[in-house]
């Protein structure tokens, strides 16, 4: 995990448990990952007109998760309420993303895994935001 050694390294320590926030960050940019790839994959198929819905819950949440993780690798003890604002929005995405891949995934595997990339994400937004209290 190179986020832990990243947090591990930085001169100030976080204020909230390394392990979860490097567990979220890892989250969210794998998230973002697998949404984008999904998203691509939509493309592809020959049935996109069906898979707009999905194509576009997959760039919403590519994006957000992509802005969660960076907002959290420089994360500060003054940024909490911006944190959490982040980490609420990213959860949203995640489950509005997930939700929609679930529609498409017993017929495209691509959907399948983008969704189960978004729930560890959500969940993983929601043990950091338990932290954040």
């Amino acid at each position: 995990m190179t986020h832990r050694r990243m947090l591990d390294s930085h001169p100030e320590r976080p204020v909230v448990d390394a392990d979860t926030l490097s567990v979220c960050i890892d989250a969210c940019f794998e998230c973002a990952q697998a949404c984008t790839a999904c998203a691509d994959a939509c493309l592809s198929e020959r049935e996109v007109a069906e898979l707009v819905d999905c194509i576009r819950a997959d760039l919403d949440c590519a994006d957000i998760c992509e802005a969660t993780g960076r907002l959290l690798s420089r994360y500060s003890p003054d940024g909490t309420n911006l944190a959490r604002a982040f980490l609420d929005t990213c959860i949203a995405a995640c489950r509005a993303c997930g939700d929609e891949c679930d529609r498409h995934a017993s017929k495209h595997e691509h959907c399948r895994i983008c969704a189960d990339a978004c729930r560890r994400c959500e969940q993983a937004c929601q043990d950091m935001i338990s932290v954040l209290a």
